[in-house]
């Protein structure tokens, strides 16, 4: 956190908090003047792979149990979003039981989020780094949304993973303008720094500003 706000930075995200208290993490972002822009609802077991459970069979109340953990930290973090993962689609399932699973949890997390005034948001994450990962393409995230059918749930647009699934990023974001509350950015190819590479990220931030959006563009990027 000191680093980040001593580049000028004045708000933060990252994958996953549960590993320190939610005390230890607020008091880390007081001193530095930090907000907690977003982070990830628990993914299960990472070290075996998994990376979510929100279209799990048999999981739900795992993930309703993720749900209430994950509202616990953003109530003491003061942050107001949380990612909603979907996980990587099992094998011998069939991709429509899938997607009811994912709309059925959604359901209750949006619902449950909305009581404590934190947006649930959905991010289509390329099959290239996490092969197998269920939601991909950003027209698969508003057919969920729209099954969903809450006003709490959003898209998380990652233009590195948009890039990689469908190009033609201009026209995406404004296609998906109305749903996005948070976008994320990387240098593609390679997910490294954003000046590196193909995308012409100053040109998208003015799209981005001109169409009005005035919240946070996370850099999740490795450095080169």
């Amino acid at each position: 956190f000191k680093p980040a706000a001593d580049a000028g930075f004045r708000s933060v995200e990252f994958l996953f908090p549960y590993q320190h208290t939610p005390a230890e993490i607020a008091t880390r972002l007081q001193e530095n003047n930090l907000t907690q822009a977003l982070f990830n609802l628990p993914p299960g077991d990472w070290e075996k792979g998994e990376r979510g459970q929100g279209i799990l069979p048999g999981r739900e109340q795992a993930f309703a149990d993720s749900l209430e953990l994950a509202i616990t930290y953003a109530t003491a973090l003061n942050c107001n979003q949380v990612h909603c993962m979907a996980g990587i689609a099992p094998q011998g399932v069939v991709r429509e039981t899938l997607n009811e699973i994912f709309v059925s949890n959604l359901r209750v997390a949006a619902a449950r989020l909305k009581k404590e005034n934190i947006r649930a948001l959905i991010e289509p994450i390329n099959y290239y780094d996490i092969p197998g990962y269920f939601l991909n393409t950003q027209a698969q995230a508003r057919d969920i949304i729209d099954r969903v059918g809450s006003d709490n749930l959003f898209l998380q647009q990652d233009l590195y993973h948009c890039q990689i699934m469908v190009v033609n990023l201009a026209q995406k974001i404004k296609d998906y303008r109305d749903i996005v509350c948070h976008y994320q950015i990387a240098g593609t190819p390679g997910r490294h720094e954003p000046d590196i590479g193909e995308i012409n990220y100053p040109f998208l931030f003015d799209l981005i500003d001109e169409l009005g959006y005035d919240r946070y563009i996370g850099c999740e990027y490795r450095p080169n």
